[in-house]
């Protein structure tokens, strides 16, 4: 049995990114918790296989296979469970879907970028948030990234999302702490999912704190009333060190980690 509280969080969740990775592991433990499940992602056929997962432990799950970036795509998620309560929205979906340096990228995939991490989330809490408010209970869980504490190349929009996020949830658990809602931005660093592995991620570089998606489900979830960020054990030097006010230095750091994560070559010192 989870450590959710499904009396809080319950009687319900909907999770965007639902279908693999981080998502799936977010899934088996509300499941294991009673908590019915709407799993949110774009392909449909591992949609429906973490979905009969969590079937299996005894709760009803729906899947709505959809795009978060098409305009539509709140609409549908806010349908799809219109006649159940929604006790937790946890926003798993938020990948750099155009990772490219900004001026010879496609300016419409950054824009795809943002819809993703900002758009449809905004759209998603603004709906679910308001409800929770009017109960005078829930909880909000926002996956972040190490990437938004600072610049790196190849994620010029991503980070800046990403930034966008963490601040957002701080004004957001302020904004609905009083009324019950608990908010929380749970900051990844490195961590082993199957769209990080589909790129080709280096998990094998010496230092680095590589995370797994069930501890990550598992830590963000107990800390969910403890917001309003919780940065994933093992990446709090990272986040120090990305905090450091010596910006050139903290940029440049981090990029000499993110080359050896991509297999980039070193940066030509100018």
């Amino acid at each position: 049995m989870s450590g959710v509280d499904p009396q809080h969080y319950g009687p319900w969740a909907v999770i965007t990114g639902g279908s693999e990775g981080v998502g799936r592991s977010f899934a088996i433990e509300l499941a294991r918790a009673g908590i019915g499940l709407l799993l949110v992602a774009r392909r449909a056929e591992p949609l429906e296989a973490t979905a009969m997962e969590c079937r299996e432990l005894g709760v009803e799950v729906r899947t709505l296979a959809t795009d978060l970036t098409d305009p539509a795509a709140v609409g549908r998620i806010v349908a799809a469970v219109e006649d159940v309560e929604v006790g937790l929205l946890v926003l798993n979906a938020g990948a750099n879907t155009h990772s490219a340096p900004f001026v010879d990228g496609d300016l419409t995939a950054f824009q795809q970028v943002i819809d993703l991490n900002i758009t449809a989330p905004l759209g998603l809490i603004h709906h679910f948030g308001a409800r929770m408010k009017t109960r005078g209970r829930g909880g909000i869980l926002m996956v972040g990234s190490l990437a938004g504490y600072l610049g790196s190349q190849h994620h010029t929009v991503y980070g800046g999302v990403k930034a966008f996020g963490r601040i957002f949830a701080e004004s957001l658990w302020l904004e609905l702490g009083e009324y019950g809602v608990d908010v929380l931005e749970l900051v990844l660093g490195v961590t082993r999912t199957p769209a990080m592995e589909r790129v080709g991620l280096n998990f094998d570089v010496p230092g680095m704190a590589v995370s797994e998606p069930d501890d990550v489900a598992r830590e963000g979830l107990s800390n969910l009333g403890r917001g309003p960020v919780h940065i994933m054990s093992g990446n709090e030097a990272g986040a120090a060190q990305r905090n450091d006010p010596d910006r050139a230095t903290a940029v440049l750091r981090a990029d000499r980690g993110m080359r050896r994560l991509m297999g980039l070559p070193e940066r030509v010192a100018r």
